[in-house]
């Protein structure tokens, strides 16, 4: 970008952040083609003004010297600058022929969770895969949030029909293994969380955490208690034993909405696994467990909520089922101040179609070629990845297709994945850097700044603490020749799909487009007739690609006015008009309304759990590990991709190995020393060196490292990054390591052994 043109007259832009799940307003000063100022926008209706330092960093990435504004391309063994013409022209002469020769599961997709935070990416990603066809679907979701998708599945129907914590009305919340103080919320869209917990303890409620270190959280909290890692499982059977034991559980309105004998079925299963019998193993002591249990029984407005460190545990989906049903039993599902399900405007499976009833969801369709994993949500566990590549016979993966993922650094076992990726026939990334995984792409297609994309979040409304609606422009026009991702995906999935010029500078791709889009609303309108959805295909326009699709869903959902059957209804101009967005409401009750299960009803213990019980015991008889490592996460950090912004890396180092002084001492280690970690089992002869920091805030026996980091590998471009690399934590973990329900890796209290390096 060239500095701001002289007495450029500055202009006040609102925008909405894209880069964590708070998606805060942001109010942005331009000067000329500069942003000049970002601050919060106090006329958000969602976040009131509240912004963390990554939206300021915003200005760093789309300035940033290593950001990729051309194509790439492998020449004689390096990546280089190339034109639009040249990649596409060597994708289509080299991809084709391995899926003609290899079938179409030779290629595999590896999709990151920046999707989740662009328009473009998330509607045209899902068309890619389609015409694809292509079993071998590897996302970030089996590195973070799949189990909690899995269980509202199981539960309600659908994978996001996510109940979350109505904080605004709540008078007691207990956190379990989540900090949504550095995370803004996860699965749980909440911005200024700090703010909201003063306005709950300003009317005399309380928050409560449990967590194997004192976090940013528990240090607001009113109480905060260790829970040993990967003991969570026993924590929350001890807490619903003590609701069955003592008379509690009263799932009040909810109750007329369980599955016949779901309650009793529930109820056999934790009578083994009393207080007394679970506390050494969970860390919390037996009277404690039933005192939480007691307390959000007899509080009116309360909250159990937990996240990504009770996710990534072997027990990862139980955790998240058996949480739902302490706030099931406690009569806290669905009503305000617990936990409630949101409405969004646009997008959300369980604000549109018949109500109260559906399909529900299944795993298992297909399995993994050489782990036998089972498909879940279409998917197949990250760390499977690897094993697809290597090994050979019928269906082995040869090409990879990469969307803004990491792997390399953000999946267990890191360095197996990099090995594998170096034996590819073909790989092609769409990303806006050369990281530690895309450096082996043969191809790497970039996309646009975020000033320059138009935004609405897809996914976090159906999160959000409270309903709204709120579109952002683009600030800036794409610069010449650039391409939008969205336009990217198309063409790709248009190849995939069969059509052989789709990479020639030539093809239609508005008209291409637009049939994709008539194709949609037959299926969506199955039975309406012709003269009807060609008006409908009228009333949407010219619009460009993502806009079109958030218009029709829009003016389809909830709120929508159904193409001027509603007066006042919501449509893409109606919101893009709004200053700072429209206001929705507060979450409001929607049982049975929100339900999509086949019986139309809650199933609080699916029969798909029925091998946990077992899994449970042999996990109670297991010695307790000496060290175990758990993952942290920092504000200014979100995995592995934000390292490279000035705004986020300068301060004090922030890859460093959280100790109690306990142990750091029986180690003979002091603050500023260096500390070695070792892998045990599987991940023998794997190590990791960083500062150590002896701290209280950790629980003895516990290790904290951040995700997420080591930017010290060959050929990677991220020149700030690679000033302070720090160390990969997942170079510990085992790739094989996973809840087997939904292939989630294991990536907290992992045994791990510790010394003074050197």
């Amino acid at each position: 970008m060239s500095p701001p043109t002289p007495n450029a007259a500055a202009r006040t832009v609102t925008r909405i952040c894209p880069l964590c799940e708070a998606c805060c307003g942001l109010s942005l000063t331009v000067e000329g083609d500069q942003v000049t100022a970002i601050r919060g926008d106090a006329g958000d209706v969602f976040s009131h003004g509240y912004i963390c330092p990554k939206a300021v960093a915003l200005k760093d990435l789309h300035d940033d010297p290593d950001r990729l504004r051309q194509p790439m391309v492998r020449r004689d063994g390096r990546l280089q600058p190339a034109s639009w013409e040249e990649a596409f022209a060597v994708i289509a002469e080299r991809l084709p022929p391995l899926l003609q020769a290899g079938g179409r599961d030779a290629l595999a997709f590896a999709l990151g969770n920046p999707i989740v935070h662009r328009l473009g990416l998330g509607l045209y990603v899902q068309r890619l895969v389609r015409a694809a066809r292509s079993k071998n679907v590897f996302t970030a979701s089996t590195l973070d949030q799949m189990p909690r998708q899995l269980a509202s599945g199981w539960l309600y129907g659908g994978g996001l029909s996510v109940p979350v914590p109505d904080i605004d009305r709540c008078d007691l919340l207990v956190v379990l293994g989540a900090n949504p103080v550095a995370s803004n919320g996860s699965m749980w869209t909440v911005p200024d969380f700090r703010g909201r917990v003063r306005a709950m303890h300003g009317r005399g409620g309380r928050l409560v955490v449990l967590d194997p270190r004192r976090t940013e959280t528990a240090a607001l909290a009113d109480e905060h208690h260790f829970v040993r890692p990967g003991g969570d499982a026993f924590l929350l059977l001890g807490m619903l034993h003590t609701l069955f034991d003592e008379g509690l559980a009263h799932p009040g309105r909810a109750g007329e909405w369980l599955a016949d004998g779901a309650q009793a079925a529930l109820a056999d299963v934790v009578r083994a696994f009393p207080p007394e019998r679970v506390a050494a193993r969970c860390g919390v002591p037996a009277e404690l467990q039933r005192a939480l249990a007691r307390r959000l029984a007899a509080t009116p407005r309360a909250a159990l909520y937990t996240r990504i460190g009770s996710c990534t545990q072997p027990f990862g989906t139980l955790n998240a089922v058996l949480v739902d049903a302490i706030n099931v039993l406690t009569g806290h599902l669905d009503e305000p101040g617990g936990v409630m399900f949101p409405k969004a405007a646009a997008f959300a499976a369980n604000a549109t179609g018949r109500p109260g009833v559906g399909r529900g969801v299944s795993t298992g369709r297909h399995h993994s070629r050489v782990a036998r994993a089972p498909e879940v949500f279409g998917e197949f566990p990250m760390g499977c990845l690897a094993e697809e590549i290597e090994t050979a016979g019928p269906g082995q993966v040869r090409a990879l297709l990469t969307v803004a993922c990491n792997p390399v650094l953000s999946a267990p076992n890191g360095g197996r994945i990099a090995a594998a990726l170096g034996t590819l026939d073909f790989m092609l990334s769409v990303d806006i850097y050369v990281n530690e995984t895309t450096r082996h792409a043969d191809v790497i297609l970039p996309g646009l700044s975020s000033f320059e994309e138009p935004h609405f979040d897809l996914s976090f409304p159906q999160l959000s603490c409270r309903n709204h609606a709120r579109f952002s422009a683009a600030v800036f026009a794409p610069p010449a020749g650039a391409l939008p991702e969205w336009q990217v995906l198309a063409r790709l999935a248009a190849l995939l799909g069969g059509q052989a010029d789709a990479l020639n500078p030539a093809f239609d791709l508005p008209a291409y487009d637009a049939q994709c889009l008539a194709d949609d609303l037959r299926r969506l309108g199955a039975g309406a007739a012709p003269e009807a959805q060609a008006a409908v295909l009228a009333a949407l326009g010219e619009q460009p690609g993502p806009e079109r699709l958030l218009d029709l869903a829009l003016r389809t959902g909830p709120y929508g006015d159904h193409f001027g059957m509603r007066a006042g209804g919501l449509t893409l101009a109606r919101v893009s008009a709004a200053a700072g967005g429209i206001d929705l409401g507060p979450l409001e009750p929607r049982l049975p309304e929100v339900l999509r299960t086949p019986s139309g009803r809650i199933e609080l213990w699916p029969e798909t759990l029925a091998g946990e019980p077992a899994r449970l015991e042999a996990a109670l008889a297991a010695p307790v590990p000496p060290l175990v490592v758990i993952g942290r996460r920092d504000v200014r950090s979100n995995n592995s991709w934000m390292h490279n912004l000035p705004t986020l890396a300068k301060g004090p180092e922030r890859c460093t190995a959280l100790m109690h002084p306990a142990d750091a001492a029986h180690l003979g280690l002091a603050a500023g020393d260096r500390v070695r970690l070792e892998g045990l089992g599987p991940a023998q002869g794997r190590a990791i060196e960083l500062p150590v920091v002896p701290s209280d805030e950790m629980m003895p026996g516990v290790v904290s490292v951040p995700h997420g980091w080591g930017h010290d590998l060959p050929g990677a471009r991220l020149a700030v990054a690679a000033q302070r690399p720090g160390a990969n934590l997942n170079a510990l973990l085992d790739d094989a390591d996973r809840d087997p329900l939904s292939g989630t890796s294991v990536l907290s209290g992992v045994p791990v052994r510790a010394l003074k390096a050197g």
